[in-house]
């Protein structure tokens, strides 16, 4: 694919600077966005290749693998869905999608890390409690954490994928589901998910002395009506495993949707779910853009896709398993090619020969826009 006129890296390259001047980053943050900064430039280092066809040469750079990057997730995405494919049991599956309201945000990022654990715990607790309640099984459910809006706000949500069967006491598996149509009542799932996370938000407050100052949030967010949103459901693996990588290796915005870079703005395009999913544009200043990209770097080491029930690893013997496929010693290029079609190595310009490595190019090691920041706020304090 041809690569975009713009990216992230270039947001980052313009407006470090003055977002570093208005904006408290940590080290952590600067690290991040340093990496994005310098994937896939000289900065990592890289190798120069040669056509065994033609005989051009080209530099190919290293990718910094960081999570946060929009050109490092199509490989992790392809191989985590045909690993995926392997485990999914042949029934239906449900996606649901629990979201907090926007009166929590503030609460949120006293402690993102705390808060994303508790969405964590309470989104599964209500589905395993509906679980046994309904139907009388152990159920499960693959879950993703989403914190981003089309417009880079903040919105921590998390998604669900739930099979269509369970694990009963006596430990047969059992389908359920009401007529194929739904799992649970939306409205239900959203009052008992309200009363679980407001209840261990409450308790997590109380015990830092935080609940007094934000109890007007907590007493908002009770006023309001939760309600989970649940779609139809999906039939067969290999359409869920489709739908599902959509959403665990996304980041925050793609580099295709940056129409512009001025000295000034930032402009994006995004949908706008409340108008019937209109493509619009939005612009924002270079700080503001990276302000609210920031947001959404999740904390160190933080796990954003679980596994719960019986699609956790160690229920994995009681669901149906596809044969395992034959053991092949392939490198993750190779990989990539039998999965997606893409060959990394092909000749770009006669497309008939094989690019060869001919030699390699070290990294530049220099202090970098990122590191003199540090060095830069560290003398100031």
């Amino acid at each position: 694919m041809e690569r975009p006129k713009y990216e992230v890296a270039d947001v980052i390259d313009r407006f470090i600077q003055p977002f570093s001047e208005q904006c408290a980053l940590n080290s952590y943050m600067l690290g991040v966005l340093g990496a994005l900064h310098n994937c896939r430039t000289a900065a990592l280092g890289g190798h120069r290749e040669k056509c065994d066809c033609c005989g051009k040469e080209r530099i190919s750079y290293n990718s910094c693998r960081n999570r946060h990057c929009p050109k490092c997730q199509a490989t992790n995405q392809a191989f985590w869905v045909e690993e995926r494919m392997m485990q999914a049991p042949p029934v239906k599956h449900f996606h649901l999608v629990f979201t907090v309201p926007h009166e929590l945000n503030a609460i949120c990022l006293l402690n993102n890390r705390l808060f994303y654990e508790l969405m964590f715990t309470c989104t599964w607790e209500t589905l395993r409690a509906f679980g046994y309640g309904y139907y009388g099984v152990e159920s499960g459910a693959i879950s993703v954490l989403h914190t981003w809006g089309q417009n880079l706000s903040f919105h921590p949500h998390i998604h669900c994928i739930v099979p269509a069967c369970g694990l009963t006491l006596a430990g047969n598996i059992r389908h359920i589901s009401k007529n194929g149509k739904y799992l649970y009542p939306g409205y239900a799932l959203g009052q008992v998910f309200r009363g679980k996370l407001l209840q261990k938000l409450k308790q997590q407050l109380a015990a830092d002395n935080r609940l007094a100052e934000n109890q007007q949030l907590i007493d908002l967010a009770y006023g309001k009506q939760w309600v989970v949103h649940c779609e139809e459901p999906m039939c067969g693996p290999e359409q869920i495993v489709g739908y599902l990588s959509q959403y665990t290796h996304r980041v925050a915005i793609s580099n295709r949707r940056i129409l512009n870079i001025d000295n000034q703005n930032v402009t994006f395009a995004y949908k706008d779910y409340r108008d019937g999913s209109r493509q619009k544009v939005c612009k924002l200043s270079g700080v503001e853009f990276l302000r609210r990209f920031c947001m959404h770097i999740l904390p160190k080491r933080f796990v954003r896709i679980r596994y719960y029930g019986i699609m956790s690893s160690r229920m994995k013997s009681v669901l149906p398993q596809k044969p395992p496929a034959p053991s092949i010693a392939e490198t993750p290029q190779q990989r990539m090619q039998r999965l997606t079609g893409f060959n990394v190595h092909q000749c770009p310009y006669c497309k008939k020969g094989q690019m060869h490595i001919v030699a390699e190019l070290p990294k530049i090691r220099s202090p970098g826009m990122v590191f003199s920041i540090i060095i830069k706020q560290r003398i100031s304090a």
